[in-house]
């Protein structure tokens, strides 16, 4: 039975599956560039896409290795995954209906897993990162991809503060510090990381989670209110679009 969060995550993403496809965002990006060469090497291994959105992230992967499962708690973003597999020749390539906290999978299932923007939405994300390490073959590695707090309280709580006004199903955005962190007590080790920055244009940015007025001119608000050093590291523009620091490490 799913809990309250899973139901808000569902409800929140499901209605929003074609959005998220057609989002430049989430169908552009280094990160995807870097995750096709991190797979180079990977022809044969089979891949889990934790959190796979509209399946920008399982479309990159499925060029690179002979197997890709794509895996969501909403089952309406999986049917577009399915179709937009199908109609770019993806063959490799299924999908699989769940929570990142309860894998459905037997342990040692896959040789890679990957999640992109998907792990601050989890409920709890050291139970997801155990599930990650059981399902991961004993030479296996795991790939993340995600927005990042800067760490600074200051700058961390302006950046949690609109993330949930924007999207009530936002959980936190985690630091390197705390990713490191997390993943070392689920017995896995960074050994390889990116940073970098992602810019958002503030209308798609809204209107892709359908974010209502309220809450839209109260995050308007809170980004003329923001103090220097948050405008600043935001690079917070006059129609509100802004830049986040983003984070891409391999674990294993």
């Amino acid at each position: 039975m799913k809990n309250s969060h899973e139901v808000l995550v569902e409800s929140q993403f499901g209605d929003q599956a074609q959005a998220y496809l057609d989002s430049t965002v989430h169908a552009q990006g280094a990160d995807l560039q870097r995750l096709v060469q991190w797979l180079s090497d990977d022809a044969q291994a089979t891949l889990l896409d934790i959190g796979c959105g509209a399946g920008h992230a399982s479309f990159a992967a499925a060029s690179r290795v002979a197997q890709v499962t794509a895996y969501d708690l909403s089952e309406k973003m999986l049917k577009v995954v399915s179709e937009a597999a199908a109609e770019r020749g993806l063959h490799n390539l299924t999908t699989a209906h769940g929570p990142a906290e309860a894998l459905p999978f037997a342990a040692a299932s896959f040789d890679i897993v990957i999640s992109r923007y998907s792990a601050h939405h989890w409920h709890d994300v050291g139970m997801a990162l155990r599930e990650v390490k059981r399902v991961l073959k004993p030479d296996g590695k795991f790939i993340l991809m995600d927005i990042a707090s800067p760490g600074l309280p200051i700058l961390d709580v302006w950046l949690q503060t609109v993330e949930m006004l924007r999207d009530p199903s936002h959980v936190r955005d985690y630091s390197q510090g705390e990713w490191l962190s997390m993943v070392n007590e689920s017995g896995m080790a960074v050994n390889r990381l990116a940073v970098d920055r992602l810019d958002l244009e503030f209308s798609s940015w809204i209107e892709r989670m359908q974010t209502p007025d309220e809450l839209t001119q109260a995050i308007r608000l809170l980004q003329a209110k923001a103090s220097d050093s948050v405008k600043h590291h935001y690079a917070i523009q006059p129609d509100g679009s802004f830049s986040t620091d983003t984070i891409m490490f391999q674990a294993g």
